[in-house]
């Protein structure tokens, strides 16, 4: 099967650059490669793996030793190897694809338990690190893979081997490979701290310049019509790539860091408050590996400046809403004043920073988030992003037909656990009790394990004890048979469906009281950004409710639309949990194993009925009663404020059999230990 060819993808400088700069020194540590979909993310990863040279290795190896004296594993599980005639053999670099569903053996290895069972012998059976050796290792939608998988195989790209240590087994094995990760924000962020373990990251999007979407469209329908073909008139430039690749792979290793270039990444990684010294570490290696590609033996300043813009936007985050990205003129700002600064002496310590030094306010590298970029590369316009700075400050009476802009939320605060009862057995996340492949053990059951971290042995022990007479036993070993297997049932937490319902009426509209609402719902969502769940907001306000955000694992993008939801008009309280009702029943027949979490944020002050001459509380009520029926857990967040309280809120949340909570009961400082807001009817 044809592959694209590398050199006839469009565009995406960026991106065909940090894949070349880590292809040349692999403990750059990997390319995180973010955008919407379909814009050939994959397609280039996949063509680059066809221009890595062919690779020397020891015949019959499963780890794919390099048979070079110099360069041989001593430690390879398969080793010591004999290297006479026929020994070793050359094979093309290999293309490893991790799937979003792979599980911990699958990927590290494990103890052979067919062999282990059969012969009696503790033998270790190889995972996808071990076949991603010296080729490429491909992580098609990272954002979506288990958080303790992402840490596995970015803890191996960082240390190039891989330790194994489970069922019985203990193995180290090299795993030197270019790590690639690709995800759409839109499905969901990354953790920050796994972000950071990314050396390089990219944003790519697809062109608005109509004559580059045409020529887009023209090369991949010719590549359709005649893959052959197509790639045998690539072939000349796909050969040019792959030589300057081998050459740049062989200089790497004599490239010199002059101190003046590592003075300029350490002051560059400074100004931009970057935490840790990996940064500094990966910009160096970045530069190195820019050297080499472009045929130099020594760094300069603009190695420095390519691997700082690819190594430093996705560390500048210090939110988990804060948008990736950095600004050209900052970065350029800072390598003039690095290259500046006079060189420290010996004895002296750390520098105070002046009272020139740009603040963050001044727009300096030191202040604020970089903005995001657009497909040139300039900083986007402020006019694209939400801005709670120019609002209007007024606010609409209630009743009155009109809206206004929702005032800035308020500080957000941490927020308490709110938890769906029982036990499910949804996607793994950190709020609710879930059966899951991994967690604490708490029972044995009769199935058959899948894998060999399944087994419950002592449970499998006793369930064979009884029959080894009957079996012959003569010697020391136990005699099993398929029937004494017993598989561990463990319990971990799982990520919910966690969907707001917010009231946006006219009674909820003073100021102060909606930006304590809009403080409580931000920290709820970055509750939910840290659990692995995914979101969904729904609002209501004049006579009927609305769908603002349909579920989804992009957090950020519930804040975006709660920024810009409006205020004002009547109460129409029994639409709004109906509406959330119906997008729980759809949500549910898509990811029956995802367990629902219904947040409401209501003063309780229901003016519209659900049906004509109705009464609004008691429609209401009967609302939240469906909810109850259908087993959606619910909390209310009474909103309800000053001297006369009604406790209307109150009725709503008895009817839908969940708690109701004040707003300074969702902090979690204000409230003493963790509790289950969420509990049983």
């Amino acid at each position: 099967m044809s592959t694209f060819p590398f050199s006839a993808v469009v565009g995406h400088d960026d991106l065909r650059l940090a894949l070349l700069l880590n292809a040349v020194h692999p403990g750059i540590g990997g390319v995180l490669v973010r955008g919407e979909k379909g814009t050939a993310k994959s397609t280039a990863v996949r063509a680059l793996a066809a221009l890595l040279p062919r690779l020397a290795v020891v015949s019959g190896c499963r780890f794919s030793c390099d048979p070079t004296a110099t360069a041989r594993d001593p430690d390879c599980p398969d080793g010591p190897h004999e290297l006479g005639a026929g020994a070793s053999e050359t094979r093309a670099a290999r293309l490893v694809e991790l799937p979003v569903g792979a599980t911990e053996d699958r990927l590290v290895g494990s103890l052979d338990l067919e062999r282990a069972l059969r012969d009696g012998v503790r033998a270790y059976q190889p995972g996808l690190l071990a076949d991603a050796h010296r080729g490429v290792l491909y992580v098609d939608e990272v954002n979506l893979l288990h958080d303790h998988l992402v840490d596995l195989l970015l803890d191996a790209a960082a240390m190039g081997r891989a330790h194994v240590e489970r069922d019985g087994v203990s193995v180290s094995h090299a795993a030197r490979f270019l790590l690639v990760g690709t995800m759409n924000p839109e499905e969901g962020e990354l953790r920050p701290q796994l972000l950071d373990r990314f050396g390089l990251a990219v944003e790519v999007r697809a062109a608005r310049d109509v004559a580059t979407r045409v020529e887009v469209v023209r090369r991949r329908m010719g590549f359709e019509a005649d893959p052959a073909g197509f790639v045998a008139a690539w072939q000349e430039s796909e050969s040019e790539t792959a030589a300057r690749i081998a050459a740049a792979q062989a200089r790497v290793g004599s490239v010199a860091l002059p101190d003046a270039e590592l003075r300029r990444i350490a002051a560059v990684c400074a100004a931009f408050d970057v935490d840790g010294m990996r940064a500094d570490l990966v910009i160096a290696r970045a530069a190195v590996a820019h050297a080499a590609w472009r045929g130099a033996d020594e760094v300069a300043e603009e190695d420095v400046r390519v691997a700082a813009r690819l190594a430093l936007p996705h560390r500048r985050r210090r939110d988990p809403f804060d948008e990736p990205g950095i600004d050209d003129d900052a970065l350029d700002d800072a390598l003039r004043e690095a290259a500046q600064q006079e060189e420290p002496p010996d004895d002296g310590g750390p520098d105070d920073s002046g009272p020139d030094d740009p603040g963050p306010g001044d727009g300096g590298p030191s202040g604020g988030g970089g903005a995001p970029q657009s497909e040139n590369g300039t900083a986007a316009s402020d006019a694209s992003r939400p801005d709670t700075d120019h609002r209007p400050s007024g606010s609409t009476p209630a009743g009155d037909g009109r809206s206004a802009a929702a005032p800035p939320a308020s500080t957000p605060f941490r927020a308490r656990l709110l938890q769906v009862p029982g036990v499910g057995e949804g996607a793994p996340g950190r709020r609710s009790r879930a059966r899951t492949d991994t967690g604490r053990t708490v029972r044995a059951s009769g199935e058959t394990p899948r894998r060999a971290a399944d087994l419950h042995l002592p449970a499998t022990i006793a369930a064979a004890a009884p029959h080894q007479l009957a079996r012959g036993r003569a010697g020391s070993g136990l005699l099993l048979r398929t029937g004494d297997l017993r598989r561990a049932e463990r319990e971990g937490r799982e990520g919910n469906l966690v969907l707001f319902a917010v009231d946006a009426s006219g009674s909820m509209a003073a100021r102060a009281r909606m930006s304590a609402v809009s403080g409580a719902v931000l920290s709820l969502l970055r509750d939910a950004y840290q659990r692995r769940d995914k979101v969904g907001l729904v609002t209501f306000r004049g006579t009927a409710a609305e769908l603002v955000l349909p579920p989804t694992s992009s957090v950020p993008a519930a804040q975006v639309r709660l920024a810009a939801m409006r205020t004002g008009g009547r109460t129409p309280l029994a639409d709004g949990l109906l509406r959330a009702r119906a997008v729980l029943r759809v949500e549910r027949l898509r990811d029956p194993r995802r367990r629902p979490l219904l947040v409401l944020l209501t003063d309780g002050r229901a003016t519209v009925a659900a049906r004509e001459g109705g009464d609004a509380v008691h429609d209401a009520c009967r609302a939240a009663a469906l909810l109850a029926a259908d087993g959606v857990a619910t909390v209310v967040v009474d909103c309800e404020s000053g001297p006369v309280r009604l406790g209307l809120a109150a009725r709503v949340a008895a009817a839908a059999g969940g708690p109701a909570l004040g707003l300074a009961e969702l902090s979690a400082d204000q409230v003493a230990g963790v509790v289950r807001a969420a509990r049983a009817a």
